[in-house]
């Protein structure tokens, strides 16, 4: 991981400032969007959080069980070292998930209409946190202008592959959050469409393979896709809604230029610190 600076014995690291700096953004947004639906955004805040390190947690035991397994069972300590790499996202939405149902049953909070508000914000911090990820991409065959130098090669940028995919997600995300037809649609929209660019983008990165080009990552991501299919069959015969609100042309102008202005400050940030 790229250091910044330290503070005494303290390092910082790009990649966890923007962690920090992603899940702040897309707490604030909740915490704002569910003010204004009148949820009782105070307990949801701290779902929120419980959530996040329930993401934290799965994402570690999936990483060292599919993908590393043999390594973490020769070097049990190595498992605490989080801060050495090895955490899964399909992983991360499987425990995030996990714990916020749990929190929500819990304290007998509607899940799907939560579930769809947390959505915008989910993706939006997932494409923040990926700028400042270590991750890169495989080798480019040829000579193409965005490639980014690394280890003597150049490699796809595929942090900037996906947060660029995720920007446009939680465009359309927000949009839809202004107009469902049935609760849990945002949130089902957010899973299908995250797994997709996932999916994606593995094209461009090195991971164990399964088949052909397709690789372990590829396969969760069709599981994901699956799943979240037969929900919405299930949803849309028991989760309608009454009233469907409207999108006007005002919506589409500022949710376009707000994401736009989010790429291209991801793309000055994202080259200027990792190239």
């Amino acid at each position: 991981m790229k250091p910044l600076f330290s503070l005494g014995p303290i390092t910082i690291y790009f990649f966890g400032l923007m962690i920090a700096i992603g899940a702040l953004a897309g707490l604030l947004l909740f915490v704002r969007e569910a003010k204004r639906r009148k949820m009782n955004h105070k307990l949801l805040t701290d779902g929120v959080i419980y959530s996040l390190f329930g993401g934290i947690i799965g994402a570690r035991i999936v990483y060292i069980v599919v993908y590393n397994p043999s390594y973490y069972l020769a070097n049990p300590m190595k498992v605490f070292f989080i801060q050495n790499g090895g955490l899964s996202i399909h992983g991360g939405i499987l425990g995030g998930l996990l714990v916020g149902y749990l929190f929500l049953k819990r304290h007998k909070l509607p899940i799907w209409q939560t579930l769809d508000v947390v959505a915008p914000s989910l993706i939006l911090a997932q494409g923040i946190s990926r700028i400042g990820c270590d991750v890169f991409g495989v080798p480019i065959s040829g000579s193409l202008p965005w490639g980014i130098e690394k280890y003597g090669e150049l490699l796809h940028p595929a942090q900037a592959y996906e947060f660029l995919l995720d920007y446009l997600l939680f465009g359309y995300l927000w949009l839809r959050l202004k107009k469902t037809s049935y609760t849990g649609q945002v949130f089902l929209h957010y899973l299908i469409g995250y797994l997709a660019i996932r999916a994606i983008v593995e094209f461009a990165r090195i991971n164990p393979m399964v088949v052909g080009p397709f690789s372990v990552s590829h396969v969760m991501s069709l599981i994901g896709i699956v799943a979240a299919i037969f929900l919405i069959r299930y949803r849309k015969r028991s989760g309608s809604i009454d009233k469907v609100n409207s999108i006007v042309k005002r919506d589409y102008l500022k949710t376009g230029i707000f994401v736009l202005l989010l790429m291209v400050a991801s793309l000055l940030l994202y080259y200027g610190v990792q190239g």
